[in-house]
């Protein structure tokens, strides 16, 4: 029994690297933003401490479960083949009662913010963990992880208004440019795999276009992003900080599109994990400045 303790320990140390723990930033800035966007300002520090509850479940619950359900595939994969539920280096009995574990956590973070989440919580869930199988039906698959980051900034706006009260479509403006934003980007890191990709029939869009065309329409996905952004600011009436926190995030995109020129694939990991980690941050940042502006209308 005393070796018990120990051994869970190190089984959750290995699922928290399994599902790069550290990387929940990407979500987060989006997350925080709806909440500052329906607070005015910084929202109230109980349901701060809610939201970023939430926020780290879901994005667990979600990386944890596509792990379990793509174990087979990453099995075939070389980039993925020494992931610890295919070493036997992690459990999957473990790993099934962590998402499990996470995934209430995440409806119960929601129901302490207000009933009206809680409502939400398990259609939210469905989107988070129903992403996992989209590869295998769609080639659409990119736009579901778009779309599963996207509830973020609604659901704490909705959080920190307990309701549908006016205003409640601008944060959906922040919704859609992460849809494309996320779809962008994953186009890019799909590009790694097109060809065990087409050896297990699964549909990813690189598989069925290629390099040069995924690039493209990752570009446009991301130029959308940016429009999507840009009429979210012109709609709320924010003033220069906010434009200057999307320059940054369009010179980031730019520079992560410029990373891959020339066929330099082997930049990818470089490009998505510490890049395109800035995007957020510098999008929320900008808000932030700008709703605490007297330029806000």
């Amino acid at each position: 029994m005393g070796g018990e303790p120990q051994n869970n320990m190190s089984q959750l140390s290995r699922v928290l690297r399994m599902i790069q723990f550290e990387h929940s930033v990407f979500a987060l800035p989006f997350a925080l933003g709806g909440a500052w966007l329906a607070a005015g300002g910084i929202p109230p520090l109980r349901d701060l401490f809610w939201i970023v509850l939430a926020a780290i479940f879901a994005r667990s619950a979600a990386m944890a479960f596509n792990r379990i359900v793509d174990r087979s595939f990453d099995a075939t994969n070389v980039r993925t083949s020494n992931r610890a539920l295919v070493t036997g280096e992690l459990k999957i009995g473990w790993t099934r009662a962590f998402v499990f574990v996470c995934s209430a956590s995440f409806v119960a973070s929601s129901w302490m913010l207000a009933p009206v989440c809680a409502l939400f919580a398990l259609p939210v869930l469905v989107i988070l963990l129903g992403y996992s199988y989209l590869k295998r039906w769609t080639y659409l698959c990119h736009f579901g992880l778009g779309l599963a980051l996207a509830c973020a900034p609604a659901g704490a706006w909705l959080a920190i208004s307990k309701g549908f009260v006016d205003g409640w479509w601008l944060p959906l403006w922040i919704g859609a440019g992460v849809i494309a934003w996320v779809a962008g980007f994953d186009l890019l890191y799909a590009i790694q795999d097109i060809e065990h990709d087409r050896k297990s029939k699964l549909r990813s869009i690189p598989s069925r276009l290629g390099i040069r065309r995924t690039r493209f329409l990752a570009a446009v996905l991301h130029a959308l992003a940016l429009l999507f952004w840009w009429k979210f600011g012109d709609l709320v009436g924010l003033g220069v900080p906010y434009w200057c926190g999307l320059l940054a995030v369009a010179a980031l995109l730019v520079w992560e599109h410029a990373l891959l020129s020339g066929g330099r694939l082997d930049r990818i990991p470089k490009a998505f994990f510490q890049v395109n980690a800035w995007v957020g941050p510098a999008w929320f940042l900008g808000l932030v400045l700008a709703l605490h502006s007297p330029q806000v209308s």
